[in-house]
C-alpha cells in the first residue's frame, strides 16, 4: 500500500462519516494493532500514547480478552438482559460490586458507552432523591447524549442547550485559578463557594439530587484537583444529604495507578460511572450505584443490547489482567518515571507551562509565556502533528486545546516511555523553532 491508499480511504470518509462523529488530528488509518503500537494501512508503526481515548488499558489484541470474546461469542453470541436472566452479566456485575468501596447495598446498571452511562445517571439521581436539580463542573466532559450533555461543562459543547436542572461550578484548576487564588493559602475556596454562594442562591442543597466529577479532570485538561478537594467535596454532599457520583469514564480500570482514581483520596462515593477501558475495546459501559439509585422504578431506564454477554464476558478477562498482570504498578512505576521526563522537558522547552497528572493519565499544558499563560493552542496541534510524524500518537485536549495528553496502554515499558519523550522533545523544539507550517494543520483542528 501507499499513501494513495490513505489518500483513497481519507475520501471515502470525507464522502460518507458525518463530521458530528469526528475529531481528528493526523491523517492515519490503522489497519492493525498490538501491545501499544499502532499501524497504519501503510505498515508503518507507530507507539501509541492514546489508547484510542483511554480505551486501551490492557493493550490491543490482548489475548486473555480475545479469547473471552470468542468463547462467550461461541456460546452465546448475544441476548437481551432487559428479558432474560444471563449468568455472565451477572457475574460482572457482582464483581463490579466488590470493586466499588462502599459497606452499603449496590447495583449496577450496563450500557454501551461513557455517554448513556451518564445519561442514567442524569436521570436516576433526581428520580430516586426527590430532588430536581443536580450539580456539575465547567471544563467537565462526560458525553454527547442529552442528559450527559447537560452534566457536561466543556468549551466544545458550549453552544449546545442541555437541561435547565443542571449547574455548574468552577473545578479546581489550580494552575488557571478562575478565583486568582494560589493553593497554598486559598483554603480551597472554590470549594466554599459552593457552600456559600451556589447553595444560597440558584441551587438549593435541599433541591440538589447529586454532584458530578471527576477525580481527575480528563479532557478539560488533566486537571488534578488538590489534595484534600474530593474529600472536603464528600463532606459537604454529606452534610446536606447529596449524593455523590465520580465519572470514571476515563480514567477508571487502573489508568490512575489505583483501579478507580478517587481511591487516592480515600472517598466513598454513593454512584461511580465507567466505561471506555472496562471491557478491552469492546463497546461497554456501567454504574454501580446504591441500592436505592438503580431501584427506582423497573424499566425506567434500559437499553436492548446492555449488558450484551460478550461484552460481560470480555470485562471480566479485562479486570483480570489488569488485577492480575500488574498494571495498576505499572500505571504507577512507568507513569511516575515518565511524568519524570515530562518535567526534565520542561526545564528545557519554555512552551510547557505545566505538567500534571496520575500515574498514566498526564496532561502537559503549552503556553505562549510562562507569566501570562497565554494558551498555546496552534503550537499544540502542531506538536501533535510533528509527533505524528514522527511515529508518535498523542492528542490535546483543554477548554483551550492546548494540552497534551498522555494516556497509553497501561502495559508502557520505561523503554517505551523514552521513545515517547524523545519524540515529544523533538517536536517541541521544531515547533518553537517555526519549523512546522500551519499549512499541516489545517485540515486537522481536533478539537
Amino acid at each position: 500500500m501507499n499513501d494513495a491508499t490513505l489518500r483513497e480511504i481519507m475520501r471515502r470518509d470525507d464522502r460518507f462519516l458525518g463530521r458530528a462523529m469526528k475529531i481528528r488530528f493526523f491523517p492515519i488509518a490503522p489497519d492493525r494493532a498490538e501491545g501499544t503500537r499502532i499501524y497504519d494501512v501503510n505498515g508503518r508503526s507507530y507507539l501509541d500514547f492514546t489508547a484510542s481515548w483511554a480505551v486501551a488499558n490492557v493493550g490491543y489484541g490482548h489475548q486473555r480478552v480475545k479469547e473471552s470474546l470468542i468463547r462467550q461469542w461461541e456460546r452465546l453470541s448475544c441476548c437481551s438482559l432487559t428479558s432474560v436472566f444471563q449468568a455472565t452479566s451477572i457475574s460482572l456485575a457482582e464483581r463490579l460490586v466488590e470493586l466499588v468501596p462502599g459497606d452499603f447495598a449496590k447495583k449496577v446498571w450496563f450500557g454501551l458507552s461513557g455517554s448513556d452511562a451518564n445519561d442514567c445517571v442524569a436521570k436516576m439521581l433526581p428520580m430516586a432523591s426527590g430532588r430536581p436539580r443536580m450539580l456539575s463542573f465547567m471544563g467537565a466532559y462526560h458525553g454527547q447524549t442529552m442528559g450527559s450533555l447537560s452534566l457536561s461543562g466543556h468549551s466544545a459543547q458550549a453552544k449546545f442547550l442541555g437541561l435547565p436542572n443542571v449547574v455548574k461550578v468552577p473545578y479546581p484548576y489550580c494552575y488557571r485559578c478562575p478565583f486568582g487564588k494560589v493553593p497554598s493559602g486559598c483554603g480551597l475556596f472554590c470549594l466554599t463557594f459552593i457552600e456559600d454562594y451556589v447553595f444560597k442562591t440558584v441551587c438549593p442543597p435541599e433541591d440538589t439530587a447529586a454532584v458530578i466529577v471527576e477525580a481527575v479532570q480528563s479532557d478539560g485538561g488533566d486537571v488534578v484537583p488538590p489534595a484534600g478537594y474530593l474529600q472536603a467535596l464528600e463532606a459537604l454532599c454529606k452534610k446536606h444529604g447529596i449524593y455523590l457520583v465520580l465519572d470514571e469514564v476515563k480514567i477508571g480500570f487502573g489508568r490512575t495507578g489505583k483501579f478507580f482514581g478517587f481511591q487516592h483520596e480515600g472517598v466513598v462515593p454513593d454512584a461511580v460511572v465507567m466505561g471506555k477501558p472496562m471491557a478491552g475495546g469492546f463497546p461497554m459501559s456501567a454504574v454501580v450505584a446504591r441500592q436505592e439509585i438503580l431501584d427506582a422504578g423497573t424499566a425506567t431506564h434500559l437499553l436492548t443490547v446492555a449488558g450484551h454477554p460478550v461484552g460481560c464476558a470480555a470485562s471480566l478477562a479485562t479486570i483480570d489482567a489488569v488485577l492480575d498482570e500488574g498494571l495498576l504498578e505499572n500505571a504507577a512505576l512507568v507513569g511516575a518515571y515518565l511524568r519524570k521526563g515530562l518535567q526534565e522537558l520542561k526545564q528545557r522547552h519554555p512552551l510547557i507551562g505545566d505538567v500534571r497528572g496520575r500515574g498514566l493519565i498526564l496532561g502537559v499544558e503549552l503556553v505562549k509565556d510562562p507569566g501570562s499563560k497565554q494558551p498555546a493552542t496552534g503550537e499544540t496541534a502542531k506538536v501533535v502533528y510533528r509527533a505524528f510524524e514522527l511515529g508518535l500518537l498523542v492528542y490535546y485536549v483543554g477548554i483551550h486545546s492546548n494540552v497534551l495528553e498522555l494516556t497509553p496502554p497501561l502495559t508502557l515499558t520505561k523503554e517505551e516511555a523514552e521513545e515517547g519523550l524523545a519524540v515529544l522533545d523533538q517536536a517541541l523544539a521544531e515547533v518553537a523553532e517555526g519549523r512546522v507550517a500551519d499549512e499541516k494543520i489545517k485540515e486537522f483542528a481536533g478539537w
